[in-house]
């Protein structure tokens, strides 16, 4: 298995494209064009990282960052997708994590903010790809987009590294009536194999899944990208923080960062799956 780091450096390159930031509700508050540039320094023991917002009409905003290990707060997966934020939540205190996911030349990353109060207070999406490519951007996804039914393979990754694990994901996607969806997301296999079934109002390019004791909101984002976390943090619940990208018709990757019932970051999920009917 690769090492963390040598995870990190599949993101070597120059990244162009832009941060957009949403309300909660998925208004398009603010886009800003942006290049991200990742250049392995000393034989790659280093990593020296360029951040530049460039908006219109005024000036470059550059940050640079130069690191030889990694955080506590970040973990990498075999392909380069990765995930960094809290490791802890708790009451009174600001939340959140960029998730990210890479595929060929393109990268999607979404970082989900919480304020003092654990509620969801804004949504930033970032499209980019290598410079010197032209692979488009996919259209902003649809619910039709996931209804039908999706295998897949996933592979959990822990903050104490220890050894990963691999198992079978289904997930069915179907509506119930023109104004409510169901999802029944089942992983593992024989005896061990757990089934979740949730139910959510759909509400234009949301998805409010209000029947649980946490409630919980898919946004369907621009780059065939979803949202997925919980409207407000509760203590006692455990939730997850996802991310959605639909790379073709039927090829779908979803990355999500789980946390306990105590608020304590526990492992991070890349799921690959595939759709094998259609609603």
């Amino acid at each position: 298995m690769a090492s963390q780091w040598q995870c990190l450096l599949k993101n070597i390159g120059e990244w162009q494209g832009s941060f957009t930031r949403f309300s909660p509700q998925g208004e398009q508050l603010e886009d800003t064009p942006t290049v991200v540039s990742l250049e392995g320094l000393n034989n790659n023991q280093t990593i020296r990282q360029i951040v530049r917002r460039l908006p219109l009409g005024q000036p470059v905003d550059e940050k640079v960052l130069e690191y030889s290990s990694l955080g506590r707060n970040i973990l990498f997966c075999e392909n380069g997708a990765f995930s960094q934020g809290s490791i802890q939540w708790a009451p009174f205190s600001e939340f959140g994590a960029e998730l990210g996911l890479i595929e060929g030349n393109r990268r999607l990353r979404l970082v989900q903010l919480f304020d003092k109060d654990s509620q969801l207070s804004r949504l930033t999406l970032i499209r980019e790809k290598l410079a010197g490519t032209d692979t488009p951007e996919r259209p902003a996804l649809t619910l039709e987009q996931l209804l039908g039914e999706w295998q897949g393979e996933a592979v959990t990754i822990y903050p104490d590294w220890r050894r990963p694990d691999t198992y079978p994901t289904r997930l069915k996607i179907y509506r119930e009536d023109t104004n409510r969806l169901a999802q029944q997301l089942t992983f593992g296999t024989g005896a061990s194999a757990r089934t979740i079934t949730s139910t959510a109002k759909i509400n234009g390019s949301i998805l409010h899944f209000d029947q649980s004791a946490l409630p919980t909101q898919i946004l369907l984002l621009p780059d065939g990208a979803s949202s997925n976390c919980p409207v407000a943090v509760k203590s006692g619940h455990f939730f997850v923080l996802e991310v959605g990208w639909l790379l073709q018709p039927n090829q779908r990757q979803r990355l999500v960062r789980t946390y306990s019932a105590k608020g304590e970051w526990v492992n991070l999920t890349l799921v690959r799956e595939q759709r094998v009917t259609t609603e």
